[in-house]
């Protein structure tokens, strides 16, 4: 019996040192895992921006999709004033042109005959002039009556309006004496539509311009704002125009016009506005992104929007007291607009928060 016990106090006593040996070695597994404080390398804090927590006004932004379109203020239709057939148009859709360069030339009956009623108004009008002067000699002499005298200055000033308005109606016509209606450009600008073609015969009714010339020095961007978010937008509003062709450049302006009506079947109101184009990259028919800027009168405290690191479900910051003490601190997100974030609680003013390299080094501390 007494060995049994033995045997069983021996056995105890084994499995307690197993459990003591266990122990020691978890204990010293641990210790051995147990890594120094994470610390932001000197390649990345070089270059890393740190921003301060600050209390800014609350901005609302709503993106509208628009597309860009020449300024119809600045823009010159051209059409047809006479009717005959279209020879050498000299330019193409696209290209600049400047004011009183010819496009192009029409051939036409109407402009010979407005030279044919010219050459026959000077005719005239020399005509008159010597019967004039024939007749007041004659009444010098006494050989005219004056009512004879008269009639002949009657007849001259009748000649001389004649060959005015023969010599306007040329003009008006493009004042040639070939036959041909020159097609000039009235202004400096871009051919943003071109509807003819060498050998076409066109009319002098005819109701579609033959070129539109636009100055594309200034640009309107038309945006749909629906129903829901008319009085969210007021004319005078800041707004940022972004494009496809070039998304990280911010075209800043004004929403210059309110059309106050909707469109019926898509339920929507026409939004307008300028922007200058002076390096002409801006182009009719561009798709556009504008978002509207308006202040709420409200303040928050603030920070950029790349401070904020999104992970389960929670928006996280990094608060930044020194390279080798850097805290992850979860932070309650108000409102975002642009690059901007709106903090309702988490952070306050005065805070150092990292705002480039986030994710990299929430993973670092997290790892």
């Amino acid at each position: 019996m007494i060995a049994l016990i033995q045997k069983q106090l021996l056995i105890l006593v084994a499995i307690l040192t197993i459990f003591y040996l266990a122990s020691c070695s978890h204990s010293s597994s641990v210790e051995n895992n147990k890594r120094a404080p994470y610390e932001i390398p000197e390649s990345i804090l070089k270059n890393l921006v740190i921003d301060t927590v600050s209390v800014s006004n609350i901005t609302n932004s709503i993106k509208f999709n628009g597309i860009i379109d020449f300024n119809t203020d600045k823009v010159a239709n051209i059409f047809p004033l006479v009717t005959g057939n279209v020879q050498s148009i000299t330019v193409k859709q696209g290209d600049f042109v400047k004011a009183g360069q010819v496009l192009g030339t029409i051939k036409s009956a109407e402009i010979a005959g407005y030279n044919a009623a010219l050459i026959t108004a000077e005719s005239n009008l020399q005509l008159n002039k010597t019967l004039l002067a024939r007749t007041e000699d004659m009444a010098k002499s006494g050989l005219a009556s004056q009512v004879d005298l008269t009639a002949a200055k009657v007849n001259y000033e009748q000649a001389v309006a004649t060959k005015i308005a023969a010599e306007r109606v040329l003009k008006i016509n493009g004042d040639n004496k070939q036959g041909e209606y020159q097609i000039k450009s009235p202004i400096d600008g871009f051919v943003v539509q071109k509807n003819i073609t060498n050998g076409m015969a066109i009319r002098s009714d005819n109701g579609t311009s033959m070129f539109t010339i636009s100055d594309l020095k200034e640009v309107w961007v038309q945006a749909n704002v629906y129903e829901a978010n008319i009085n969210k937008v007021h004319e005078g509003d800041d707004v940022d125009v972004t494009t496809l062709t070039n998304p990280d450049k911010v075209y800043r302006g004004k929403i210059d016009k309110l059309m106050n009506t909707l469109d019926p079947t898509n339920r929507v109101m026409k939004m307008r506005v300028v922007l200058p184009n002076t390096d002409y990259e801006l182009k009719p028919q561009m798709f556009a992104s504008v978002t509207v800027n308006n202040d709420l009168n409200k303040q928050s405290v603030s920070i950029p929007n790349s401070a904020l690191v999104y992970d389960h479900s929670q928006y996280y910051v990094l608060i930044y007291k020194g390279p080798k003490d850097v805290q992850i601190r979860s932070v309650e997100v108000l409102s975002t607009n642009g690059n901007k974030a709106y903090i309702k609680s988490g952070i306050v003013p005065g805070e150092h928060v990292i705002a480039t390299q986030t994710i990299l080094i929430y993973a670092a501390l997290n790892s």
